[in-house]
């Protein structure tokens, strides 16, 4: 699956489903967002499970406001409706296929028990 275009309408419904979700939040005036946007799309083709998904900050400020992404590129992961993580910068292609084999691994019970917990 390639990635998509994600607005803030969408935003909810996405993240929401029930899988793993990536989201490059990003600029077309971002060096480092250009260079890492073909490591995403290569992941987004060899991971035809997972649903990657692009959120121009230009085009959604206040979508990127309420996430408080405050530089970019920033990837956010979501499993099953719950962020597993976020992180500011560009990845190298490993470090992006070792982040996707860990949030596949990641015992959902567990991470849904320690949102309870601190909920």
């Amino acid at each position: 699956m390639a990635t998509t275009n994600l607005t803030a309408e969408q935003f909810e419904s996405t993240i929401t489903k029930d899988g793993i979700v990536l989201l490059d939040f990003w600029a077309a005036w971002c060096g480092p967002c250009k260079a890492f946007g073909p490591v995403f799309e290569k992941a987004s083709e060899q991971h035809p499970d997972i649903t990657f998904a692009k959120i121009d900050t230009e085009a959604e400020p206040g979508l990127s406001g309420a996430l408080g992404i405050r530089s970019i590129p920033t990837l956010m992961v979501f499993r099953d409706g719950i962020r597993v993580f976020s992180q500011a910068g560009a990845l190298p292609g490993h470090v992006l296929e070792d982040l996707i084999g860990q949030v596949k691994e990641l015992d959902m019970d567990e991470v849904r028990a320690q949102v309870a917990a601190q909920a």
